[in-house]
């Protein structure tokens, strides 16, 4: 099982995020990057959101960094894990716009893009942003297709039910000749989406046991990668519990892990860092 990383500072949801977080900076972003990269970890995220109400920030937070602009600053600060973003919401753009800056991402980073993608799911944000609510879900399916059709591809075309495009380049496009499309949701739609259009899924906000009865549910392809998160790890504190904790996640059935640590300062996380890497025998 692979063992990624929720980034600290850069998303700070209330009840999870460490008190330190709040006076984190770039630098600590950067320092804690470059330390899960040295130890082996597979991935690193950053969500996105563009503006949340002031009533939902204490429920969701209200820190929210940009993911292109992070994890392009991240790239350059590591030479092999993956940049996640967990997730893009799909109705905020055209299919060209990811297609174009985070193909550049991919290019940037040697080839190192997961693109995390989501459906949405705060309608103030859509409102905000003049963008389609209530077929959010058929303009996400066109826009995975549009985008398997266009991000590996500086002359992509496409016929959809929402977008069309043809005659147009898009350069650079993303290094990779497939770059991992995983779909972030809590519903069985949201697994089939995955199943259906994307190579991954990454669930938030069940128990494990819901999990694993939604993965029985679903007829999925091979190879296809189960993302799920931890709660806030103590890998020094408390390093059975870490372990249990981890593989109730892989008995649900996770082939991949994005761990949540708490800790004191960013030192602390990169030496809680160092700890998980020995448990999950990547050190």
């Amino acid at each position: 099982m692979r063992i990624g990383l929720f980034t600290p500072v850069v998303i700070q949801v209330p009840g999870t995020a460490s008190d330190w977080e709040a006076g984190g900076g770039i630098d600590d972003v950067a320092a804690i990057a470059a330390t899960a990269d040295e130890l082996g970890f597979a991935h690193l995220t950053c969500s996105e959101h563009v503006a949340v109400p002031v009533d939902v920030a204490a429920v969701r937070g209200a820190t929210y960094w940009d993911p292109l602009a992070t994890l392009a600053f991240l790239a350059a600060r590591t030479s092999r894990i993956r940049l996640v973003t967990s997730v893009v919401v799909l109705g905020y753009h055209h299919p060209l716009e990811i297609a174009k800056r985070y193909g550049t991402l991919d290019r940037i980073s040697g080839g190192r893009l997961t693109l995390g993608v989501g459906v949405g799911s705060l309608r103030e944000e859509f409102d905000l942003l003049g963008c389609e609510w209530e077929d959010r879900g058929a303009r996400a399916d066109d826009a995975m297709r549009a985008l398997r059709a266009s991000l590996s591809n500086s002359r992509p075309s496409y016929d959809g039910a929402y977008y069309r495009y043809d005659a147009v380049v898009v350069e650079p496009c993303a290094l990779q000749p497939r770059v991992p499309i995983w779909v972030g949701g809590r519903t069985r739609r949201s697994l089939r989406r995955a199943a259906e259009l994307g190579d991954g899924w990454t669930p938030f906000g069940l128990a494990p046991a819901e999990i694993a009865k939604l993965l029985d549910s679903v007829e999925l392809p091979d190879d296809f990668t189960v993302v799920l998160a931890t709660p806030p790890l103590d890998p020094l504190g408390a390093p059975q519990q870490v372990t249990e904790q981890i593989g109730r996640l892989a008995e649900a059935g996770a082939t991949d892990v994005s761990c949540v640590i708490s800790a004191r300062s960013s030192a602390h996380f990169r030496a809680q860092l160092a700890a998980l890497a020995q448990l999950t025998d990547l050190a």
